[in-house]
């Protein structure tokens, strides 16, 4: 049986997204969210750093082959259910709606706050770049100029933001291709060498900090799902997008910082990395490409920050749009634009947010990235990798008495990928204070808003149970629809869910 949303309930409550999306399109977003190259010039370097030095190419892959399973399971239950809610839905669908209801509460926060973060980012390395060019401005004009074109992006229909998206990725992938040729021409075989493989270098000291970046670099693969409504072909192209997104992630970045290791030598990265951090890549670039070529990476970062913040806009949009045309967040937030068929009234919430955030680090006087984006940018990726271990669980429940159950699509792939998000969950938790890179004590408390959404979010739905029964029967927007026999019905734990029960 497939679930989607429901058409039939009132306007407010009820509004449909266009569907326009195509497989690419859904790829084009979720890669742009993950920002490739702003992984590789910000977050590789870290890993580098602090982690296991020539060893991460390998944690990239065992990052990236974990999060497979997790979307094996993710993909199988996009094709029984098609809804903008993500992981609110996926949670009832398999949890029951409480947790859903906590789950989808903190993923609000958590995209949100990510989003923030990436302002914070964009700001501060456009700051940057253009002062290197003779365009010294504040980092708040940056912010306020990126805040206006991501509010008026995410305002319109989505296909747009797929454009800007869809430019802004072919272009860093491009750069960041063209400077592995130049190393593979230069030293050949030896680019790829076999020291970061091996199980010595693997397991070396700072395995867990380079694990935890990794995990990071892959924020915003979950996001297809957010995308069900809109898309022409949700049973399919949610699915396919989710495993195509992810292969092509996993071999970007496993690749790319493995011809890093290359250029410089496993024996120098680690010291060569800490010395120049985010000014690695650049560096690079300058040796095995021209200045030239090294301007115009310095001009994609900042565009492709600008892509993965539009990106995270657009995601913190469906959930607040979800919930609130569910009544769980204030229903004007349900709202569709009558010409664009957006999320009209969540996006100019979240560009709201963003902007009152920021300007409180403002006024505060702290730096845009190592207040604004380690604070903000950290709490949301430790709630997403939260959640996707939850996800996980979800589609073991959802499945788990249904007929077309499989031992392993829908058992041991999410079974692993929820064994290692939750490794992952714990590092990121052990080293936030790395992460954000401070050890503030109110930015190091932060994780506990996690758990203050897991206790408040249950207990939230349960009084809306009490209080309001038949808003309580709508939770999770989705309606059943038979598409089995009869007598399957009853083995369905979401049909039970749908029922009331």
């Amino acid at each position: 049986m497939r679930q989607t949303s429901p058409a039939s309930a009132p306007p407010s409550e009820g509004g449909r997204l266009s569907p326009s999306l195509t497989t690419p399109k859904i790829v084009f977003l979720i890669i742009a969210a993950a920002a490739p190259l702003a992984a590789m010039v910000g977050t590789v370097p870290l890993a580098f750093a602090l982690g296991n030095g020539p060893g991460v190419p390998a944690v990239f892959v065992f990052a990236g082959l974990t999060l497979m399973c997790f979307c094996v399971g993710y993909a199988a239950i996009s094709r029984k259910v098609v809804n903008a809610g993500g992981f609110y839905t996926y949670i009832s669908c398999g949890l029951g709606r409480p947790p859903a209801v906590a789950g989808g509460l903190i993923a609000v926060v958590a995209y949100n706050t990510a989003a923030v973060g990436l302002l914070g980012s964009f700001s501060y390395f456009t700051r940057l770049v253009a002062a290197s060019h003779g365009l010294d401005l504040p980092w708040e004009v940056w912010a306020a100029a990126g805040l206006l074109a991501v509010g008026v992006l995410g305002y319109r229909q989505i296909d747009l933001s797929v454009r800007v998206l869809g430019v802004a990725m072919c272009c860093e992938v491009a750069i960041l291709l063209l400077l592995a040729a130049a190393v593979l021409i230069r030293h050949g075989r030896s680019a790829l060498p076999g020291t970061p493989f091996t199980p010595h270098t693997i397991s070396g000291p700072g395995i867990g900090v380079s694990m935890m970046f990794a995990f990071i670099s892959f924020i915003g693969i979950e996001s297809a799902a957010l995308y069900g409504e809109e898309a022409r072909n949700p049973e399919r192209s949610v699915s396919r997008a989710t495993y195509i997104s992810v292969s092509l992630i996993v071999v970007f970045y496993g690749f790319i910082s493995w011809v890093a290791v290359g250029a410089v030598g496993p024996g120098n990265i680690q010291k060569l990395a800490t010395n120049q951090l985010g000014d690695l890549f650049f560096h690079l670039s300058d040796d095995y490409l021209t200045s030239a070529l090294t301007t115009a990476m310095q001009v994609l970062l900042c565009l492709s920050l600008f892509a993965g913040w539009l990106a995270l806009h657009n995601a913190a949009n469906r959930y607040m749009f979800v919930l609130g045309r569910e009544r769980v967040l204030p229903g004007a937030l349900g709202g569709v634009h009558p010409r664009h068929a957006s999320p009209h009234r969540a996006s100019l919430t979240q560009t709201v947010f963003s902007l009152l955030t920021a300007s409180a680090f403002a006024i505060a006087g702290l730096d845009p990235y190592l207040g604004l984006t380690t604070s903000m940018l950290g709490l949301g990726t430790l709630c997403i990798v939260f959640l996707q271990a939850v996800a996980c669980l979800s589609v073991i429940g959802y499945f788990r008495r249904r007929p077309d159950r499989h031992w392993w699509r829908t058992a041991l792939a999410p079974a692993l990928g929820f064994a290692g998000l939750v490794l992952a969950t714990c590092l990121v938790v052990i080293n936030f204070d790395t992460m954000t890179g401070t050890d503030n004590p109110v930015v190091g408390a932060l994780p506990w808003l996690i758990l203050v959404g897991a206790v408040l979010g249950p207990a939230y739905a349960l009084w809306i149970r009490s209080a309001h029964p038949e808003r309580y029967a709508r939770l999770a927007g989705v309606e059943t629809r038979q598409e089995k026999p009869a007598e399957f019905a009853g083995s369905d734990v979401t049909g039970r869910v749908a029922a009331g029960s």
